[in-house]
This record gives structure tokens, sequence and C-alpha cells, in this order.
């Protein structure tokens, strides 16, 4: 059976991740560490035989992106629907900040479950509908291929749960670290299959983890 092979990678250290900050479609730039820790990745990247490298738009993974293409010598294909979930009125606060300035909004995002539309944003199931769609899309046109996606922590999470049948409401129990590769193979009429979760063999050195 075709099937495609997808390494799904998040992003380096940003700035935001250090402070603690809801990025969602707003950017900071990557950190010196994640700006090392992307260039650990494009090495290890560069050991596989994969056909095309894709990215959303954010500046933090097209800045990854742009690294891991400098090693292995591929183009960046940018699609926005790889963008990590729009958090609206919450995106640049600190948690204290959104219960603070956004009380009402946060206790609804937080027991109403995914369905819940921040305000100026999208809902979580939005956001993973979007992914999906997209990442199917791409797989489609891959299929007896590998290549590449460089994405966020809410695109890794929403495949995951999305690829193992875990309900959105289900309490995460499963990590997230920059500049991890992660694979997952797609065989037609929409069958993923996950076969690598969080390896940062690559990030061994101490200065390049993320303390997660």
């Amino acid at each position: 059976m075709d099937r495609a092979q997808i390494i799904v990678v998040r992003h380096g250290e940003t700035t935001w991740n250090l402070e603690g900050r809801r990025q969602g479609h707003l950017d900071s730039p990557l950190t010196a560490r994640g700006i090392a820790q992307a260039e650990s990745l494009a090495r290890r990247l560069k050991k596989f035989t994969f056909k095309a490298l894709y990215s959303s738009d954010l500046g933090r993974a097209c800045r990854t992106a742009e690294i891991i293409a400098n090693t292995t010598g591929h183009k960046v294909t940018v699609d926005e629907r790889l963008r990590e979930r729009n958090l609206g009125i919450f995106q640049g606060l600190h948690t204290e900040e959104i219960r603070q300035a956004h009380p009402e909004a946060y206790r609804l995002h937080t027991t109403l479950g995914p369905d819940y539309v921040i305000p100026s944003g999208e809902s979580m199931r939005q956001q993973v509908e979007r992914n999906i769609r997209c990442l199917e899309e791409i797989a489609q046109k891959h299929l007896g291929e590998t290549i590449v996606v460089v994405t966020h922590v809410g695109v890794l999470s929403g495949l995951f749960r999305h690829t193992l049948s875990i309900p959105f409401q289900a309490p995460r129990r499963f990590e997230f670290r920059n500049a991890s590769i992660n694979i997952f193979t797609y065989q037609n009429q929409g069958f993923w299959v996950l076969q690598t979760w969080g390896d940062t063999g690559h990030l061994d050195a101490p200065e390049l983890g993320d303390g997660l």
C-alpha cells in the first residue's frame, strides 16, 4: 500500500517559550539556543533522504526551516494552514495576565473544552481540523516518499491525538520538545501511524536541551 512518511518537527526555542507567553499567531524570535537547536536538527535531518520541506508561515517555524534548508539543500514550501492555534486575546500574555485581563474568557477556555472559540481566535477543534486537512493534502502529494514538516506544539498535539484516537478532552500526558523529531506515516484513506515521538538525540549537549 502506498504511504507517505512525515517527519514533523517543532521549531527551535523562542524568547516567548522562555518567558512562558502564549504565542499563537503572534511571534517571537528564536533564542541563541533555539538557533543552535535548529542547526543540530538540520545536521540530523541531513542523514535522512526526504523529498520536500514544508513549514508553517510563522516566523519561528520559517526560521527553523530556513536553517534546515541551508544544510539539506531543500526549498521551503510555506503553508499558513500549518500554523499554531489562533489564541486571539490571549496571545502575547502569561497565564496570570490572561486570568487578570480576561477572567471570563479564561474560565470558559478552561471549562468548555475543544469547541470553545477564544475571542478573536479559534477553537482547538477548528485548529486541529485545519492542520489535519493540510497534512493529509500534503501526504497525498507525497505517497511513496518522505517529507519534513516544521510546525508547532498545537499541531503536533492535534496530530498525535488524531493518530492515536485520543479525545481532545483527555488530559495531556505527553511532552513536546523544541526541535524534536516526530515521525508519522500516512496511508491512503486517511490512516495515520505513529513511528517515533519526541526524538531529541541530536540535542544531547546540555546547552541544547529545553529543560522540559
